[in-house]
């Protein structure tokens, strides 16, 4: 079992699970997840990896904080919670929610950041998810992001049946572990944890913004995977294959939205050869034989 520890970073006490010895990787959640949408994998890389798994702020049993929901301050936390651990450089693995602050965490801090994986997500405006948003984004970001208190309003006494939605739709009906799932009922029960999941969304047009500001004046020079299934696709390879110095671009085969959950074993078997590359104790032949 990971060990859970309380770390105070900007202002905000995070949860974080920890596992493993050796070079660092960062795992960032999306909604509805907690660290546990990583269970699987953190098993997986935790003997040769130090990892990382914090909610991220706001989100399952980490503190409360009443803004600072954006991606730029979500990433400006995820540095800050690498420096209170020691760790100087770290590889980034993001699903969902998690992607848009693991890329600009890797776009302002290209040094902090070896290896970026990004998954199941887009990025704000950028060109190349025209196709996946012809009929316009999904319904829930319009939900989430109504009126404030709203989706609130509608939904509490009702949060577990809403979770259990996600949780099939992301999985191809196959769902998740009772333990797991659990863990994401409570973690999203309750008027206020509804609400600070929903500020997420709230603030997509800032970090929209803070998108485009970034590639703007710099490009993606960090080593970077695209990961799709269903339905993202390869929409988010496309929106970063004009700004990124160095990209790779997988579609799994028969996989819902939650990678990490529903096609773990397939996930690690792309990662872990990925991760070589950062592992600073290998050969550079077998960094090279792993892509890089």
């Amino acid at each position: 079992m990971p060990e859970l520890r309380r770390v105070a970073v900007n202002g905000v006490e995070l949860n974080v699970a920890l596992a493993g010895a050796g070079p660092a990787v960062l795992l960032l959640h999306g909604f509805p997840h907690t660290w546990q949408v990583w269970t699987d994998v953190m098993a997986g890389l935790s003997g040769r990896h130090r990892v990382i798994a914090p909610d991220l702020r706001g989100f399952g049993a980490s503190g409360p904080a009443a803004g600072g929901y954006d991606a730029g301050t979500l990433a400006e936390d995820a540095a800050a919670l690498l420096a209170a651990l020691g760790v100087s450089s770290a590889a980034v693995v993001a699903v969902d929610a998690g992607t848009p602050p693991a890329f600009l965490l890797a776009m302002r801090h290209p040094g902090l950041v070896r290896r970026l994986v990004v998954m199941e997500s887009l990025l704000g405006r950028l060109p190349g998810a025209e196709d996946f948003l012809s009929d316009g984004p999904p319904w829930w970001f319009g939900f989430h992001a109504a009126a404030p208190g709203l989706a609130e309003t509608v939904l509490e006494g009702n949060e577990a049946a809403y979770v259990d939605w996600f949780l099939r739709a992301g999985t191809l009906g196959d769902g998740v572990r009772p333990d797991i799932r659990d863990a994401f009922v409570r973690a999203y029960t309750g008027r206020e944890a509804l609400s600070r999941a929903f500020s997420y969304y709230r603030a997509l047009p800032e970090s929209a913004a803070q998108i485009e500001r970034a590639v703007g004046t710099a490009r993606l020079t960090v080593p970077t995977m695209a990961l799709g299934a269903r339905p993202v696709g390869s929409a988010l390879e496309r929106q970063l294959r004009p700004v990124t110095d160095d990209l790779t671009g997988h579609v799994i085969e028969d996989c819902g939205h939650i990678i990490p959950l529903h096609r773990p074993e397939a996930l690690l078997a792309l990662v872990r050869p990925f991760l070589a590359g950062y592992d600073t104790r290998r050969t550079p032949s077998s960094a090279q034989r792993a892509g890089r």
